[in-house]
């Protein structure tokens, strides 16, 4: 009999999530998933071929749905940043083997509806796009403190946002 391929190269991946999940994101490394839910929470799962995935952390500290995770790229370590419909954006850090902590807390005047790393040859900056209309950019500094800057964008609020790729020095 012919082979369902739909069958064979789509995994499924029970997240165990109480409501919509709005965003998954892999590692750089393509290891781990992260997932966002309107249940207010953030899972982390292993993934593999071999056994399918395996949950090993779950993070809190939205107090509504969460929009978007993202993951920075591993020279900055092992970071996820979050972002929601309460107006907050948490950058959450793993300091052990799957024991995660929020290292940042920003919060805008409405929800924030995505979040995105710059490429790491610009440093450890992110920009967040919000429903009131800005994005602020977010940039580690050499002190460990973070600056923002905002842009006015749109009266109507901001869904998206992205980054250029790098260029070459002198292009």
């Amino acid at each position: 009999p012919p082979i369902n391929m739909q069958h064979h190269c789509t995994p499924i991946v029970e997240t165990g999530h109480q409501a919509m999940i709005h965003d998954a994101q892999l590692d750089y490394y393509s290891r781990r998933l992260a997932t966002c839910s309107s249940d207010r929470s953030i899972k982390i799962f292993l993934v593999n071929d071999a056994n399918g995935q395996q949950l090993l952390s779950e993070l809190g500290g939205h107090d509504g749905p969460v929009w978007a995770v993202q993951w920075a790229h591993p020279r900055f370590g092992n970071l996820l940043a979050s972002c929601g419909y309460d107006a907050k954006v948490i950058v959450h850090r793993e300091h052990a083997a799957n024991q995660w902590a929020p290292i940042y807390t920003f919060n805008h005047k409405s929800s924030v509806n995505a979040v995105q790393f710059a490429p790491h040859e610009y440093g450890l900056i992110m920009a967040c796009a919000s429903s009131d209309g800005t994005v602020s950019v977010h940039t580690f500094e050499n002190d460990n403190s973070w600056s923002v800057r905002h842009i006015e964008v749109s009266k109507l609020g901001v869904n998206s946002v992205t980054w250029a790729p790098p260029t070459a020095l002198g292009s």
